[in-house]
């Protein structure tokens, strides 16, 4: 019965755009109210038994705890970036695995039935996770379920005076204002989300709890520095081997442009298609959308493009244009100028992204496309940059220089 509400959960999860809004604020209460009666039963239904993934502890001198969401894998790159530049670390990294989410590498992945509902395996965790030396909070999101009645500031407390040296960090709209957003940039998609009340609720929340307990802070991408500017980035890593293309772009035939689209809103999908019509109507470029590619799929998926448009509307980029510049593919964004001084000052790089907004997009591409050679030079920077950047040194520098070496 379980493994049927599981599978029927994960569909729903991965269709949830097109489901009625009673169903989404169902499905949304289960995260917000996990022991209230739709969670309870969730819980039930999913399985929430004691026969879960418990944490191993590496036997080092420095041991690492990342956790709990692991958005893109990240958790888990960050963690063999650290043990790869100081053999002294050995890391591990944990994730909350969500219906209907895309299943990324981890040391240990824990169904969201069994955080919320499983007293065992929470008592468990807790007891592995206090052997550590150094903890890593995600998202300002509570790691142990039930053991602190999902209190990020009781864990905090705890950890502590376990004699753990703990430290944020922020990945996005956990800690990104977007009414402060709104106003750097008027492409900000909070004033079209209908999730934007309650973004900006748990923003205030979480940006609250750094203040009131300071601990060294880190973000994943150089924009979230406006909401917490006493941070420090610790670039997304992306396996840039894996994402390297024999073949460059414009080498033949129309070109072909890719929007790998995970957030309709956020990335601006569908500001897209307006600006781009002219441009296909007059046979200039071909245009494909990609939607819930799997991973595996991404590094083939870029080869075959010519130009990738990643998003139009943060102001920023991440993950998804760091796996295009890999691929040495021209990649288009918008990218606000204080965030591309602060890649320029950290890494002494240029941003390899080609600056463009919804209403520039038109001429932008048009120019792109009547002078592939300069194309072509400039994607073939991208590269060189995600190895300097993106490659997972400089995310192991910055979590050993800012916090692990540190620590008494």
């Amino acid at each position: 019965m379980s493994r049927f509400f599981a599978a029927a959960t994960d569909w729903l999860m991965r269709h949830r755009s097109s489901l009625p809004a009673w169903m989404n604020r169902a499905m949304e209460s289960v995260a917000r109210d996990p022991d209230g009666v739709i969670g309870r039963l969730a819980s039930r239904l999913l399985g929430a038994g004691t026969d879960v993934a418990v944490t191993t502890v590496p036997d080092t001198e420095i041991r690492l705890y990342i956790g709990p969401t692991n958005y893109s894998g990240q958790a888990f790159a960050w963690a063999r970036a650290v043990e790869a530049e100081d053999l002294r670390v050995g890391a591990r990294s944990v994730a909350i695995e969500l219906p209907g989410g895309f299943r990324f590498p981890a040391d240990t992945t824990v169904p969201i039935a069994a955080v919320n509902a499983s007293l065992p395996w929470a008592e468990a965790e807790w007891e592995a996770a206090r052997r550590f030396t150094h903890l890593l909070i995600e998202a300002e999101r509570p790691l142990f379920g039930r053991r602190f009645d999902r209190d990020v500031r009781t864990e905090i407390a705890a950890l502590e005076a376990a004699n753990l040296s703990v430290a944020y960090l922020c990945h996005g709209t956990d800690i990104r204002d977007p009414a402060a957003h709104a106003r750097r940039t008027p492409w900000s998609p909070y004033p079209d989300d209908p999730r934007t009340s309650t973004l900006q609720a748990d923003a205030e929340r979480n940006l609250a709890l750094l203040r009131a307990i300071p601990l060294p802070t880190f973000v994943s991408t150089p924009d979230l520095l406006d909401d917490v500017p006493w941070a420090t980035w610790c670039p997304v890593v992306v396996d840039t081997a894996r994402f390297a293309s024999a073949a460059g772009p414009f080498e033949s035939g129309t070109p072909l442009v890719i929007h790998a689209s995970s957030s309709a809103v956020q990335k601006g999908s569908h500001l897209i298609d307006g600006a781009l019509a002219p441009l296909r109507n007059d046979g200039d470029l071909e245009y494909r959308v990609v939607v819930g590619a799997a991973a595996a799929n991404m590094p083939a998926i870029y080869a075959d493009a010519d130009i990738v448009l990643d998003q139009f509307r943060l102001g920023s980029y991440g993950v998804a244009a760091c796996e295009a510049m890999a691929a040495g593919r021209v990649v288009v964004g918008h990218v606000l100028p204080a965030v591309r001084d602060r890649v320029l000052e950290a890494t002494g790089l240029a941003l390899p992204i080609i600056e463009a907004t919804p209403d520039t997009l038109a001429d932008v591409l048009a120019d792109i496309i009547r002078d592939p050679e300069s194309a072509r030079e400039f994607a073939a920077t991208g590269p060189a940059f995600t190895t300097a950047v993106h490659s997972g040194e400089a995310s192991a520098r910055a979590l050993l220089s800012g916090w692990i070496d540190a620590t008494p």
